[in-house]
């Protein structure tokens, strides 16, 4: 047994703020050790990182997610009884649900209702005038999801939910004004979303078999009961909020492209010469996850005293495993901080070493299910982009690392210079 490096004297949450994506990283640095402890929130933690301590946390039988993820992000982001707090039997059952929805023919529907969404709004835009992508895909998002998940979205409706559902995530892990507005958001969600599950079951409303929608409304836990209406609605806005969050991998994507021209030129000679799915564009997608921040961190909880890569690690103590690090760790990726979408050509990354929405399997562990949908969506807008013709103004694009979710500055802005071609790319 080696005793952990680090201090639980010091309350690091302050720090941790300033600089959530890189925070763990610097410690580990710091103290030359993958596991170190410190003392956030007022409580001791300990702070792991690499492909071991990703596969060792993914252990239930030594980690529980129940009350591992801080109250405000629960509060905002996955809404109270989710998924994500479950372990075991339970958790599986539910995740099933989930991994049930994405099939290969549903992602692509997905995408392809997006690419139709965005081509729609794209003509609307005005020629010369300028245009937030980050705003623009957050919209586009959800009119696709809202249409894929069989929730009704009366035009009059659409800008309200694209706001609440940006909220959810977009304040969850703010300080201030963006997280009181996140929890308000949080309200009217759980309330929008629960009535659509009790018109479904009353029969005012009667999705697709296939659909979100029909699958939580109708699903059954281990004792063979339907979800209480609150908790299905939490569920139901667990397909609706991350794909809406996906626009912050679009607006990585856009800002990807400009900055590395030769990767668009890439995709639109693919797409000019119509080749199937899983090129280039895929490549660009997974390097966009790879590269770019998203989730700093997950959490879990020690259930009992255990070693953690040789480490002592106290029951109940929670538990950070870092992904920004582990997807920028240089032993693996070597060139870590290069945009190289080739790195990904050969597809046996390992699920413990790239770990952009979790580690693991997603089938049976709590790595996110919907990642072929976050691929799928990058990839399409991707194509749809350089087929677009626009210029790129002077702007602030750099990527604030203290945001969460971190985000270019300006949102990434193009102006127009023309109406987008009826060939599709």
């Amino acid at each position: 047994m080696e005793p952990t490096p680090g201090t639980t004297g010091l309350d690091r949450t302050l720090a941790a703020l300033r600089d959530p994506y890189r925070f763990i990283g610097r410690a580990v640095d710091r103290h030359g050790s993958p596991v170190v402890a410190t003392r956030l929130l007022l409580a001791p933690a300990v702070c792991v990182t690499g492909a071991a301590a990703a596969a060792e946390f993914q252990d239930d039988t030594h980690f529980t997610r129940h009350r591992a993820v801080p109250r405000r992000v629960v509060a905002t982001l996955f809404g109270r009884g989710g998924v994500q707090g479950l372990d075991g039997a339970e958790h599986r059952h539910r995740k099933a649900m989930f991994t049930g929805l994405m099939s290969a023919d549903r992602v692509a529907e997905l995408a392809a209702l997006v690419d139709a969404e965005l081509l729609r709004a794209a003509r609307s835009w005005p020629v010369g005038e300028p245009v937030v992508l980050y705003d623009a895909f957050r919209a586009v998002l959800t009119r696709a999801v809202c249409a894929w998940a069989g929730v009704p979205l009366p035009t009059v409706d659409a800008e309200r939910r694209t706001r609440e559902l940006t909220a959810l995530f977009d304040g969850a892990g703010a300080v201030g004004p963006r997280h009181w507005r996140a929890r308000l958001a949080r309200r009217a969600a759980d309330r929008w979303a629960a009535d659509v599950i009790r018109r479904i079951r009353a029969g005012r409303i009667t999705p697709p078999e296939d659909s979100a929608a029909h699958a939580v409304a109708w699903h059954r836990s281990l004792d063979g009961a339907l979800l209480a209406p609150h908790t299905a609605a939490v569920e139901l806005l667990n397909v609706l909020r991350p794909t809406v969050a996906v626009a912050v991998y679009l607006a990585f994507a856009a800002h990807a492209l400009h900055h590395h021209p030769r990767c668009a030129r890439a995709i639109g000679d693919e797409a000019a010469a119509d080749a199937p799915g899983g090129g280039y564009a895929e490549l660009f997608a997974q390097e966009v996850r790879r590269h770019y921040p998203f989730f700093p961190a997950v959490a879990a909880r020690a259930r009992h005293d255990l070693l953690f890569q040789g480490h002592p690690v106290r029951r109940g103590r929670r538990v950070l495993l870092d992904l920004y690090g582990i997807n920028h760790a240089a032993e693996r990726w070597g060139d870590p901080e290069e945009f190289r979408p080739e790195r990904f050509a050969d597809a046996q990354w390992d699920p413990y070493g790239f770990v952009p929405q979790g580690a693991g399997d997603p089938a049976t562990g709590h790595r996110c299910p919907g990642e072929p949908i976050t691929v799928a969506l990058i990839a399409a807008v991707a194509r749809r982009l350089v087929g677009l013709r626009y210029e790129v103004p002077e702007q602030d694009d750099t990527v604030d690392m203290a945001r969460l979710p971190a985000l270019p500055r300006s949102g990434c802005v193009i102006r127009p210079l023309g109406p987008p071609p009826e060939q599709a790319p």
